[in-house]
């Protein structure tokens, strides 16, 4: 047990440095499309056993997110609020982490590979602005440390956006 809750402290303390690196690379940026394709580049290269990761912004007027910067295969571009789980997740505005995709009510197949996502709605001063969007080619790829570490992520990114 002792070198599973050494791991689990590893693992958080890598999304904290991740943090950090974003912060560096975004604090002086007022372009918010520069901050964001930045910040899906760290966490393609910070994560591992991932198929894509980017951010789909909010457009109020619309009520879709459209997809904004992002690293993997081309994607959808746009996602009624609701609906999949990016959909779902900025409508609930909480975060889901999905163990199999396939299982998920009315989950928007853009890359046929993708077994397990995880979403975090990025809001600022109480407004959603959007949701960051991982996708895992491996079932239940993701669990509570990635939840909270990307949760502190998209913390300190909304600060700069």
């Amino acid at each position: 047990m002792f070198k599973a809750e050494k791991y689990e402290t590893s693992r958080e303390k890598n999304y904290e440095l991740v943090g950090k690196q974003l912060k560096a690379l975004i604090e002086d940026e007022p372009n918010r499309i520069a901050n964001l394709a930045n910040a899906s580049a760290l966490l393609n290269q910070f994560l591992e056993r991932i198929n894509w990761v980017g951010f789909y912004l909010y457009e109020e007027r619309e009520e879709q997110l459209i997809l904004g910067p992002f690293q993997g295969l081309p994607a959808c571009v746009r996602i009624p609020l609701g609906k999949g789980v990016c959909g779902t997740s900025a409508a609930e505005r909480k975060t889901l982490r999905v163990a199999d995709v396939h299982q998920f009510p009315g989950h928007i197949a853009c890359d046929a590979a993708s077994r397990s996502e995880i979403v975090v709605p990025i809001i600022k001063d109480g407004i959603l602005v959007g949701v960051l969007d991982i996708d895992s080619p491996e079932k239940e790829r993701f669990d509570e440390v990635d939840e909270k570490g990307l949760e502190a992520f998209v913390h300190t990114l909304s600060e700069y956006l």
